[in-house]
């Protein structure tokens, strides 16, 4: 058992348990919390869960636990660690099932009081463009060679078949295409999966939102990004669908003996991994890539999607209907980085587990626009709550690998959140509070409910008093698509 006094309160919002807590442990363990995040982490298996992945091999520097932790498959959600290249490891539990689940945001100019007469034409119709549900299937029908380029080549694929723009790869992390990925070396099944789904939202946590720019706290950062105090954006959240679970499926099953056979001993067999130089650590980065590549094309056709639907809705009510990218983002990912450690500069694979990329301004791998702000970082909310964009800070580097939170976290079980509330009334209180929703089922919109979450706005305030990521806007849902 952890208990609260077990850690060294380093700030007041940054929380330590050192290496001699636990012997197998091989870096401490930081915790982003405030006191009252850090009781409730401590209510899960999260921290057990950053405790024994801070036992793997060739870890270096810390462990970071971010505020919106809570458990999950090996890792905990909202864990990061960084593998030391060639010599550390890599393992999917650090990453997860859906690999490059993230977040795209989109602005616009469209003032928000232009929703209300045409609400819910702009609710169906963007319900009826991006198809939602578990194991749904998309307007797309891929060949299997079209498949190949998609996971080779990621969101380049769309901007080739008309989805996409300059601006919008330019404002996508690593350009929306993932170094490394040979689309041999995903399976059969893996490759099977991902055929239909290419341009589909899926179902759980993932959705559709069209909000209002609330307020904004950082005027500079919210003009390079395009947000307007009062006008409308879009924010689509998901990944890379039955392909990506299945890539970490398959690697979960093939790595149950690998640890052995390299000679490391594990305290959860969840955190089953192989040296990153190995030959299945190999494999599983660019299956991995191909997985990522996926995605960042599937949030990019789902973007492109939406611009119709935009478009054909306030066509005659606002001119200017452009829905112009602010930047897209992965929060489940390992990637092959260089950073500070003791002084001394050192290749790393970063595993971010439910954790953005957060760099601060003047970062090489930034695009020019962000260069003198730092890197958007897009953290949603639940359906019911607020929604903040943040940019990196410098200080993050150091603090946190260059990461930062990537939402509010869960604080119910999906089974305990429906317990708590029936979709139907769950949909007359969302109804009461001027958003509207559109769900594939009752029971999945429970699932979501925001109770169900931490509180986002407290979140948010962690990463910013720490210095990771600092406030640029707020966010408030008007229109949700689930699956």
């Amino acid at each position: 058992m952890i208990r609260k006094q077990d850690f060294t309160r380093i700030t007041d919002y940054l929380w330590e348990l050192p290496v001699s807590f636990k012997p197998e442990m091989n870096v401490p363990v930081r915790v982003f919390a405030d006191s009252r995040i850090l009781e409730d982490a401590l209510k899960d298996d999260s921290i057990v869960q950053a405790v024994n992945a801070a036992g793997l091999p060739g870890l270096v520097s810390h462990m970071t636990v971010m505020p919106d932790v809570h458990q999950g498959y090996g890792f905990p959600i909202g864990g990061v660690a960084a593998s030391r290249f060639p010599d550390g490891v890599i393992s999917p539990g650090g990453i997860g099932y859906d690999i490059n689940c993230g977040v795209r945001l989109l602005a616009s100019r469209i003032p928000s009081d232009a929703l209300a007469p045409v609400v819910e034409d702009l609710k169906y119709g963007l319900y009826a463009a991006c198809p939602s549900g578990v194991g749904k299937g998309g307007r797309l029908q891929l060949r299997d060679k079209e498949l190949t380029a998609v996971c080779r080549d990621g969101a380049e694929w769309t901007r080739h078949k008309g989805f996409a723009t300059d601006a919008d790869l330019a404002a996508t992390e690593d350009s929306g295409k993932l170094a490394g990925a040979d689309p041999a070396d995903l399976s059969p099944r893996a490759r099977k999966r991902g055929l239909p789904q290419l341009g589909t939202l899926g179902g759980g946590n993932h959705f559709i939102e069209v909000e209002r720019v609330e307020e904004i706290y950082d005027e500079q950062a919210a003009a390079v990004m395009g947000l307007v105090k009062g006008c409308l954006t879009l924010q689509i959240h998901c990944g890379s669908r039955g392909l990506g679970h299945q890539v970490c499926s398959d690697t979960v099953r093939a790595y149950q003996d690998v640890p052995r056979r390299y000679g490391y001993t594990l305290p959860d067999r969840e955190l089953a991994c192989a040296p990153l130089d190995s030959p299945e650590g190999k494999l599983y980065l660019s299956a991995m890539a191909c997985a990522a590549n996926y995605a960042f094309a599937n949030r990019q056709i789902l973007a492109s999607y939406a611009r119709e639907v935009f478009d054909l809705v306030f066509a005659g009510r606002v001119q200017d209907r452009e829905l112009i990218q602010v930047y897209d983002l992965a929060h489940n990912i390992g990637k092959m980085e260089t950073h500070e450690v003791a002084g001394k500069s050192v290749r790393v694979c970063v595993h971010r587990k439910g954790a953005t990329r957060a760099f601060g301004p003047r970062n090489k791998v930034l695009p020019a626009r962000y260069q003198g702000v730092g890197q958007p970082v897009l953290v949603p909310g639940s359906m019911g709550t607020a929604s903040w964009v943040l940019v990196g800070q410098q200080d993050s580097m150091e603090l946190s690998f260059g990461s930062s939170c990537h939402g509010s976290g869960r604080v119910k079980s999906r089974k305990e959140a429906k317990r708590s509330i029936r979709g139907d009334q769950l949909l007359k209180n969302l109804q009461a509070k001027g958003i509207a929703v559109q769900a594939g089922s009752m029971p999945g919109l429970a699932e979501e409910a925001p109770d169900a979450y931490k509180d986002v706005d407290a979140v948010v305030n962690v990463v910013h008093q720490a210095g990771i990521a600092r406030k640029v806007a707020r966010l408030r849902p008007l229109v949700v698509i689930k699956g």
